[in-house]
């Protein structure tokens, strides 16, 4: 089983790709937001119940989808409220369930991100969207961006497409593509 762990700030196209890769791979997209949104439902943001059901769950489905031997698209974005060295215990959470995870790492200029904040599709998920509150996190999200490993692929989405993206991953990473997805991106 392979995990495929997208990461990236805000805006940088991660769900977008995830569900491309998905499409070409027919691996499962696990985005973050499903998991933050339902906790969100019940507990605010960044409370110690929160942080400590949101590792929880996240980990708790990717080690099921390793021992399941079911392949896996996984979208985060770093940033404080996340415990210190939580993608360690995603690589030993699917390693003890027979998986490899693959990090894949987003990246996109300030000015571009902020363009792309608050496009409409922003919307279907309790994305953030304030160019204002963006700003003034940026420099978390940065130092969160920090502590995590580099990416085996690393990809600058101002410059490759979507479609493009998920083509490199499934090139470097050596990803099977379904049948009916042929490489050259026409299906």
């Amino acid at each position: 089983m392979k995990l495929v762990f997208i990461y990236g700030p805000v805006a940088s196209g991660k769900l977008t790709i995830a569900r491309e890769l998905g499409r070409l791979t027919g691996y499962a997209v696990f985005h973050n937001h499903l998991i933050v949104d339902a906790l969100a439902a019940v507990f605010p943001f960044g409370t110690e119940q929160f942080v400590r059901l949101r590792e929880a769950m996240w980990l708790d489905v990717m080690r099921e989808a390793a021992e399941s031997k079911r392949p896996l698209i996984f979208t985060f974005a770093p940033e404080p409220t996340v415990a210190e060295g939580f993608h360690k215990r995603v690589v030993e959470s699917v390693a003890a369930g027979g998986g490899r995870t693959h990090f894949v790492q987003l990246t996109v200029p300030a000015v571009v991100q902020e363009a792309r904040l608050t496009a409409p599709s922003r919307g279907e998920f309790g994305k953030l969207r304030s160019l204002d509150l963006l700003r003034e996190l940026r420099a978390q999200f940065e130092a969160s961006e920090r502590a995590m490993p580099r990416g085996q692929v690393v990809i600058d989405t101002s410059v490759i497409d979507p479609a493009g993206s998920a083509r490199l991953i499934v090139e470097k990473l050596g990803l099977p593509l379904l049948a009916s997805c042929p490489q050259n991106g026409n299906g």
